[in-house]
């Protein structure tokens, strides 16, 4: 999908990678971008449309989805990271997990779908984390929760695809954002020097990532095909 000239729907876009998502869009030609966030009063980057869009409330993603009926594009990257453990974290912090990153995504995907499809087809993108795929105990509750959405992508995918749909998963390493304020400066991972090597065997061997890593995105056509191509990943430190 072309970014030019599209209309773009950016969720959690009042901060940190959705902000970036906003202003890169509008960069590189988006007609309009519609910048969601819970208040939108503190959207703040100029030329977009803020949005009234809190993800876990039927009421507001359906109000947002009326707004935005000239939508091509939906950027499913509002989320949360509680730190919760599984077995004996607070229940409650791991069901909102869940209900803003699996539930909460998608809600705002069945509302948009349908826009998306009235208008010929379009695109959805799902900001989900390298730990869809590597799991830690003091993250337990983020890591499920991502690790569902992922799986709701591959399958969204081959629902939508029929309508024109394309759907797709960009998996991020870390990110210097407010998210990750609590991590201290002397712990924060370096920039790679240079980018990851890989392979050109064929058939292609399985390639390594890093919270360092550009993000990547998850395109296969099916789980089927994702396995033959999952990463080995080597993580530093929980996003």
């Amino acid at each position: 999908m072309e970014i030019r000239d599209s209309v773009a729907i950016v969720t959690g876009a009042n901060r940190g990678l959705g902000r970036h998502f906003s202003t890169q869009l509008l960069e590189r030609g988006a007609a309009k971008v519609y910048a969601g966030a819970r208040d939108p009063k503190h959207v703040d980057v100029p030329g977009v449309v803020p949005l009234q869009l809190d993800i876990t409330d039927p009421a507001s993603v359906a109000r947002a989805a009326e707004t935005a009926r000239d939508a091509t594009l939906l950027v499913n990257n509002a989320g949360i990271s509680t730190h919760t453990r599984l077995t004996d974290g607070d229940l409650d912090q791991i069901r909102l997990e869940m209900e803003t990153g699996f539930f909460g995504t998608l809600a705002v995907t069945r509302a948009f779908a349908p826009v998306l499809a009235a208008g010929g087809g379009g695109a959805i993108l799902n900001v989900l984390s390298v730990l869809a795929w590597a799991h830690f105990p003091d993250y337990g509750a983020y890591c499920s929760a991502k690790a569902a959405a992922w799986a709701q992508t591959n399958v969204v995918r081959q629902e939508l695809a029929p309508q024109g749909i394309e759907v797709t998963a960009l998996h991020v390493g870390y990110m210097d954002t407010d998210m990750s304020d609590y991590v201290a400066q002397g712990e924060k991972p370096t920039q790679r020097s240079s980018p990851p090597r890989r392979s050109t065997a064929s058939p292609p061997a399985r390639r390594r990532s890093s919270p360092t890593s550009s993000p990547r995105a998850s395109s296969s056509s099916s789980p089927r095909s994702r396995r033959s191509r999952e990463p080995t990943i080597n993580v530093r430190r929980p996003i």
